[in-house]
């Protein structure tokens, strides 16, 4: 029997090898930890600092031949599990430990209806009927709060929202009331009112049925919510653990101290008035509508951009926040060009470019370059980052010597070694992707970067760093640059002007220091209100500590 003052999890010394000729001997090493009922312990770290490798030992998912547990001990409720068979494994997870992955969209299988996944595990593990395993799907469903369970079970994955898809997982993972919950960066893809749902929702669950909850994630905004205790994480090992407010107030370890002072503040920073530069990048009633329906379908529009009317000064950041749908990134790409306006006009200076034939617009196309949000697959994996960044401005005329002494002279411009030009994609960090797909902007000698959500995949840390590198070649180069997030914190950071859409059109447009400060449309005041940790302050530290913000 279990003791009622026993952990739900305890982690021992464990330790797990990484295959040979990895940067270290040890993908975890060391690392001690427990998790008490109806507790939230969040696991904070940068990529790489063993926390994902961690919850996978826990729930006996890691690959096999690649990571291998060594030494220590894993305990459910006084079991261990390293030393249980993979069938014994495969007969505790769902029932007495679960598990909600990062993106939903890869954890449920695309062919199969939202119920009958969340059934399953009803089905291999319990002796209900049919009609009392429906009725629990029901049940469970309607927990996580989805709306109208009885047809949304029918649903497949694809028809659903990221939120909905995410509590789909959660009911799933809570079908059998587990004692342990792990969620691996559950919330990272959301955009900040749903990942505030959720979060609410998890800390519900967790109270009303004694849960104990490993929580990992990197967003410190998320820890400041919702967690009892925190475990610091780095290079695979525990340099800090401790309650939640101390830990956030006076830190004790250098890594943690660095991870806390790079959180960007949701107070913008103070800019002195400087004479505004001309109007280089401007929308003027910019449309872009979206045909659906087809065989037995009924046809239906979608307005993904309505009426935007926006503009970008040399020298100048404006950002667009919104929701995932409210139309932020459509009007970036009506504006570079990737997908053609339905209507309006995008002007480059005095330039029209908005419906110009591709033949015609190919001169315009050096004066518009992007930066997208995932530097793993914005580089051709056959190609070296040089042949990447020449590639534009050979193909505009630049003779092959100069390009390459361009290129290198970027890549020291982004603080990498000129001489890696020879390298692939492959061999480099997601942060240092991420600074050569900027060098593969700047090749081009543009007058408008955009930055699509350029920094949401990159570890805190490293966001901070690519924040401060785009905002040097900013001032650098003169550029105008049109900045696209749902990060709030970030925007404060870096622009001078913020758009907000919903729905496609631009509900409220201004100075970012005085819409921060004084938000006048009810769904702005949703997306500060929704923010994560929007009532600690975060900085850097020195002998003062961060203190908790008036609320």
């Amino acid at each position: 029997m279990t003791q009622t003052n026993q952990p739900v999890l305890e982690v021992e010394g464990l330790s797990v090898t990484l295959p040979p000729g990895a940067d270290r001997p040890y993908a975890v090493e060391d690392v001690s930890f427990a998790v008490a009922k109806r507790e939230i312990l969040c696991v904070v770290g940068e990529s790489g600092s063993g926390k994902s490798v961690t919850a996978h030992t826990v729930m006996g998912l890691l690959p096999r031949k690649q990571l291998t547990p060594v030494k220590g001990a894993i305990r459910l409720q006084g079991d261990n599990l390293l030393a249980m068979s993979p069938n014994q494994l495969r007969e505790l997870r769902g029932a007495r430990m679960s598990m909600i992955f990062q993106e939903p969209m890869t954890a449920l299988n695309p062919v199969h209806r939202v119920g009958d996944q969340i059934e399953e595990v009803l089905r291999i593990h319990t002796d209900m009927s049919d009609k009392q395993r429906l009725e629990r799907v029901l049940e469970v469903m309607n927990a996580v709060r989805l709306p109208d369970p009885d047809k949304m079970r029918g649903s497949y994955p694809h028809q659903l929202s990221g939120g909905q898809r995410q509590r789909i997982m959660i009911a799933a993972a809570l079908a059998l009331e587990p004692a342990l919950l792990i969620a691996d960066e559950p919330t990272t893809a959301l955009d900040v009112t749903t990942q505030a749902q959720i979060l609410s929702l998890i800390k519900d669950i967790q109270q009303e049925h004694d849960t104990g909850v490993l929580f990992i994630t990197h967003d410190f905004g998320v820890v400041a919510d919702i967690a009892d205790r925190v475990v610091v994480m780095q290079t695979g090992q525990v340099v800090e653990e401790g309650a939640t407010e101390r830990l956030l107030k006076s830190p004790q370890h250098p890594y943690t101290r660095m991870l806390i002072s790079s959180v960007p503040s949701l107070t913008p920073q103070h800019k002195e008035p400087v004479e505004r530069g001309r109007v280089v990048l401007s929308t003027r009633d910019l449309n872009k509508v979206y045909g659906g329906g087809g065989f037995f379908q009924k046809s239906r529009e979608v307005h993904a951009a309505k009426d935007v009317n926006l503009e970008v000064r040399k020298g100048e950041t404006l950002g667009i926040v919104g929701e995932s749908g409210s139309g932020k990134s459509t009007v970036a790409r009506c504006i570079v060009r990737l997908i053609d306006p339905s209507s309006g006009h995008v002007y480059i200076d005095d330039d029209d470019i908005a419906q110009l034939s591709t033949r015609l617009l190919r001169h315009h196309r050096r004066r518009v370059q992007i930066v997208f949000q995932d530097p793993y697959r914005s580089l051709n994996p056959r190609r070296t980052v040089g042949q990447s960044i020449v590639e534009g401005p050979m193909n505009f005329g630049l003779p092959k010597r100069e390009a390459w002494d361009r290129a290198r002279e970027l890549m020291g411009l982004v603080g990498l070694d000129p001489k890696a030009v020879d390298r692939f994609p492959h061999q480099f960090s997601g942060g240092q992707r991420q600074r050569i797909c900027i060098a593969r902007a700047l090749a081009m000698e543009p007058e408008v970067l955009v930055a699509d959500e350029a920094v949401s995949a990159l570890d805190v840390s490293v966001q901070a760093q690519v924040l401060e590198l785009l905002d040097e070649v900013r001032k650098k180069f003169d550029l105008a640059m049109l900045f696209i997030t749902h990060d709030l914190r970030v925007a404060a950071q870096v622009c001078d002007s913020v758009a907000v859409m919903h729905r496609g059109v631009v509900v409220e447009y201004g100075r970012t220091a005085e819409i921060f400060a004084d938000p006048q449309h009810d769904y702005t005041k949703s997306l500060f209100e929704a923010a994560p940790g929007r009532h600690w302050s975060f900085g850097a530290f020195d002998d003062a500590v961060p203190v908790q913000a008036a609320t």
